[in-house]
């Protein structure tokens, strides 16, 4: 994680230009700023596609700039219109922070494009630092701008770290809740339907990254982020299920000491947090925690004979290189096509591991080699899902 201080703007609230605006990390924040008014104005809202939601939250907030990645023809001439709306938000003059809770490889130039202008970037985004972490860490180095996470287990550990230094940390112990298929054995796992594989058992989130976590391709992700955030190598980086998503990462220190970061469930103490972060601000957003009707707390071992998607997704953040970028652009098409009734669950891995196998040395030194790689590989998985449906 690179980071310099905390957002300071005299005399008035800061602006926060928020990248997802409709989907479910997006309504977090705008709840969030609803009970910081005095703290956090939205000075630019974007949407992929949700234009009735986009323009309820433009009609409450009055943000200055409005964007639309996909085309309708009843939006407002006003609003900015496609894909590089997002980066016209992330760049906007008004905007101090930008939280980026876009899904998908489509959040990179938005990150890329606020750092170089020193802002703080807020991150629900897993892909912008899977695609091209070393890109973006360096980025933000030589611009001065800030990374900060907004995922649960990642700014748990960031809290743990409390200013600590890389060297000073044995291991992050991210935990997992298991998904929706934590009990179930192998056979039923394998005829799984969507349904089945969106209830998931403690997080209400978007059907991509209920998938995500249905797989475990979600905590792979987080690996791969984790070693970026906060510069320790994937050796020393492990996962562990906590089906009741109380504890939501650990940190053990090298003179054997572990820091845990727990709470109820709730994503806007984390988007609060690396709004304010290194301070902490009041709010009334997360139900005080009861250690005693929490009930218990348990831990398991991950089953990864069952779920091959972290060790696919571990595997190609120690490869480097494109490997983590066709990871993710495969896994994105893979999913995309089981919600479509395309593909099976169990598909999901064999279409991820065949792209890897076949893409996965691909030169990834460049930003634009990285975005050739995710190109391969959503290719690659369409062709094959595509060859199947035809018999081929």
């Amino acid at each position: 994680m690179h980071s310099n201080s905390s957002v300071n703007v005299a005399g008035g609230r800061i602006g926060v230009a928020l990248l997802g605006a409709t989907g479910s990390i997006g309504t977090s924040a705008l709840r969030v700023f609803e009970r910081q008014r005095e703290r956090f104005t939205p000075v630019a809202l974007t949407a992929y596609g949700n234009r009735a939601a986009l323009a309820e939250q433009v009609a409450q907030w009055a943000p200055a700039y409005v964007g639309l990645v996909q085309e309708h023809a009843d939006a407002p001439e006003s609003w900015g219109r496609g894909a590089a709306c997002l980066v016209e938000a992330a760049t906007h003059p008004d905007a101090h922070v930008v939280i980026n809770a876009v899904v998908g490889a489509a959040g990179l130039p938005a990150t890329l494009a606020a750092l170089r202008l020193g802002k703080r970037v807020a991150l629900a985004n897993k892909e912008t630092l899977v695609v091209a972490g070393d890109i973006v860490t360096r980025t933000a180095r030589e611009h001065g701008g800030e990374l900060l996470p907004v995922d649960s287990e990642h700014s748990a550990i960031l809290q743990c770290l409390a200013g600590r230094q890389p060297h000073e940390v044995k291991r992050l112990i991210l935990t997992a809740s298991g998904g929706p298929f934590r009990t179930w054995p192998a056979e039923r796992i394998a005829g799984a339907t969507r349904v089945d594989a969106l209830k998931h058992p403690t997080w209400q989130m978007g059907s991509k990254i209920t998938i995500d976590s249905a797989t475990l391709a979600n905590k792979a992700l987080e690996v791969i982020e984790a070693h970026h955030l906060f510069g320790v190598p994937y050796d020393r980086i492990e996962v562990v299920v906590h089906p009741q998503s109380i504890i939501h990462s650990f940190v053990e220190f090298v003179d054997g000491s572990v820091l845990a970061q727990m709470g109820v469930p709730s994503m806007e103490l984390p988007i609060l947090y690396a709004l304010t972060w290194p301070e902490r601000v009041p709010d009334s957003g997360v139900p005080s925690f009861d250690p005693v009707t929490s009930g218990d707390l348990t831990f398991e071992g991950v089953r990864h004979d069952v779920f091959p998607m972290l060790q696919l997704g571990i595997g190609a953040g120690r490869r480097g290189g494109a490997a983590p970028a066709v990871y993710n652009a495969a896994n994105e098409v893979a999913v995309a096509h089981f919600l479509s009734g395309r593909l099976g669950f169990n598909g999901i891995a064999e279409r991820v591991a065949a792209a890897l196998h076949a893409l996965g040395s691909m030169p990834g030194d460049s930003l634009e080699a990285l975005l050739a790689a995710d190109t391969a590989a959503r290719e690659h998985v369409h062709a094959h899902v595509a060859q199947a449906e035809n018999g081929n």
